[in-house]
């Protein structure tokens, strides 16, 4: 297994030009699976216990932290990020914080999962980001309080042990605990700023909740879906083809660079479980002049099984929501669009229900999670 970068120590102070030309990432192993901290998912930082310079909801904002090295306000310089004041001692005698002390910000996650990696991104914290980390996690029914959450009975599993981070990097660390979660402990120390966090997982369903559905999108992210490989991901990736509601903008689906040769492109999916469907929706919205020509989707069952294709290839129009009902209900763990010859779609639906195998397999895996 490749050792995932890290980074410390402080940062060069602004100096002028792009603020980005000495900031510090590295292509993380993890990073191909989704955001379970993505607001569009319903993710949000719910409580933190100080947020003086720059408030707690910055952490999960879409799109890299933004500096203005003019934006100041009444209480100092305005960051994109959580920010909390600086600790102090007891007294004079001893002025410093002790080595327990730190601030902390409850996360909860956009879709219950297993978390494979987390970024913590301390974009333009260059002197003022925390020392160091640590981040935990629980899983709780419902739709828990801040103060439920922090109850003496609620167990936390350490994800991010306590680990020293650098100012003005992307600080990554892989996770291993094969546990499903719902809510994550952000705790920085012993004070600081933090920009972005980002949390990737798989998404692990509640059976009971898809099986009340009854029909539901079997691909969608919400509901356990996964984009296991594309073809192209260069203007935007194709995890964003399965997430909630209409695409609201151009990048907010999937498009791929221009073809210069006689090939197609294309995304392979996990379905939440074996599932059958019989209705397909490919929406190009917002794809007007670099929307995919037509587009077939096909299925197969099991890791071995063949592609069979459900519905054969197809015109698309531009910016259009297509909708398709099969002759007969396509049954498997696996679905593949693909798109001809170039270009993008913005969504993906496959609207059907989990088969008797499929529910099964995904009550025993909830269960094997601690669900």
């Amino acid at each position: 297994m490749t050792a995932t970068p890290s980074f410390t120590g402080d940062a060069s102070p602004y100096g002028g030009g792009d603020p980005y030309a000495d900031y510090r990432t590295a292509d993380f192993p993890f990073t191909q699976y989704a955001n379970l901290a993505d607001r569009t998912l319903g993710a949000g930082v719910i409580a933190a216990n100080d947020e003086f310079f720059a408030q707690r909801e910055n952490l999960l904002v879409p799109g890299r932290a933004e500096f203005d090295p003019e934006h100041f306000g009444h209480k100092g310089k305005i960051m994109d990020g959580w920010e909390t004041r600086r600790r102090r001692g007891t007294c004079a005698e001893h002025p410093w914080p002790t080595a327990e002390d730190h601030d902390w910000a409850l996360v909860r996650l956009g879709a219950p999962g297993v978390i494979r990696g987390i970024v913590v991104d301390t974009a333009h914290f260059r002197g003022n980001y925390p020392q160091s980390v640590s981040i935990e996690g629980t899983s709780l029914p419902g739709s828990p309080s801040p103060a439920e959450l922090l109850a003496d009975e609620v167990k936390w599993t350490t994800l991010v042990p306590r680990t020293p981070v650098g100012g003005h990097a992307a600080n990554g660390f892989t996770v291993e605990a094969e546990q499903r979660f719902t809510h994550l402990r952000v705790n920085q120390h012993p004070d600081g700023g933090i920009a972005r966090l980002r949390v990737f997982g798989e998404v692990a369903p509640d059976p009971d909740w898809l099986s009340v559905l009854g029909n539901f999108d079997v691909v969608a992210l919400e509901n356990g879906g996964q984009v296991e490989d594309a073809s192209d991901r260069f203007y935007s990736p194709a995890t964003n083809t399965i997430q909630p509601g209409r695409s609201r903008k151009m990048d907010d689906g999937w498009e791929t660079r221009r073809r210069r040769d006689q090939g197609h492109d294309w995304i392979r999916y996990r379905l939440v479980a074996q599932a059958q469907f019989r209705a397909i929706e490919i929406d190009t919205a917002y794809l007007k002049g670099n929307s995919a020509g037509w587009a077939s989707v096909s299925v197969k069952d099991g890791e071995d099984g063949e592609w069979t294709e459900v519905l054969p290839r197809t015109r698309l129009q531009p910016d259009t929501n297509h909708r398709f009902v099969l002759k007969g209900a396509a049954v498997g763990t696996h679905a593949r669009v693909d798109i001809f010859p170039d270009g993008g779609i913005s969504r993906l639906r496959l609207f059907g229900s989990l088969t008797q195998e499929g529910a099964a397999r995904l009550a025993a895996r909830h269960q094997e999670l601690g669900g």
